[in-house]
């Protein structure tokens, strides 16, 4: 396969609170001891021991002065971000035709992103002025290719034939048959990545490929920002 430029040519645990509950012994008061009684004089009767007063009530020490800290409760773990799913890499599919207007234009590689826009821009300003709006995303048919540049068709799909076609304008049909599907994410000039990998699996799969592929862009190249591009990377079979 004819691939451009470089290759498209050549990732709480629980901390139980300390509890102090320091309770201090009761102190009994020890009663004074009941002093020997006097002698009595001797005409006189004896007079009773005082009673001992009661021993006081023991005492218990103030209650703790830090009460018991409740055990921390483990926070909530945050819920898990949803997981992106691949996009699929070399899936095989079938194309299906759809009528299309056409510009055919080159480009040199150092300009070939402002070309592609360029073309599109001339398609859409065709289809506004006629009211017709597009039937599907745009697409780049790589036609040929060299270490200067290349050869394209930029297609937009549509359901009626617009008028008034310039002279590198024409009507047509968009590729159709076996195909393997790549997805590219981010600028054009990165794209180089994506198509050294296409080349690899070609490789490793043993796949003949046409001398053409094809760019389907999902994301809108005249309102999207480059690095933001969504662009399927159609490879058709021999």
């Amino acid at each position: 396969m004819n691939c451009p430029r470089l290759v498209r040519v050549a990732m709480v645990a629980l901390i139980p609170a300390a509890i102090s509950l320091g309770i201090a012994s009761a102190q009994a008061q020890t009663p004074p001891a009941a002093s020997p009684p006097a002698t009595p004089a001797p005409a006189a009767t004896p007079a009773p021991a005082p009673a001992a007063p009661p021993a006081p009530a023991a005492s218990p020490s103030a209650a703790p002065s830090t009460p018991p800290a409740a055990a921390e409760t483990p926070a909530t773990p945050p819920a898990a971000a949803a997981v992106q799913t691949a996009d699929p890499f070399g899936d095989q599919i079938t194309l299906t035709p759809k009528t299309v207007v056409i510009i055919r234009g080159n480009a040199a590689w150092d300009s070939a992103f402002d070309t592609l826009i360029d073309s599109f821009k001339s398609l859409s300003a065709l289809l506004d002025k006629q009211g017709i709006k597009p039937a599907g995303n745009s697409m780049i048919v790589y036609t040929s290719t060299d270490d200067a540049g290349f050869t394209f068709l930029a297609e937009v799909p549509v359901e009626q034939d617009p008028k008034n076609l310039t002279k590198d304008m024409s009507m047509g049909k968009s590729p159709d048959g076996k195909a393997l599907k790549f997805v590219h994410r981010g600028s054009y000039d990165n794209m180089d990545n994506t198509y050294e990998a296409i080349t690899n699996h070609l490789d490793d799969k043993k796949l003949e490929a046409k001398d053409t592929f094809i760019e389907e862009y999902i994301t809108d190249p005249l309102k999207t920002a480059e690095d933001k591009l969504v662009i399927n990377v159609y490879v058709p079979l021999k």
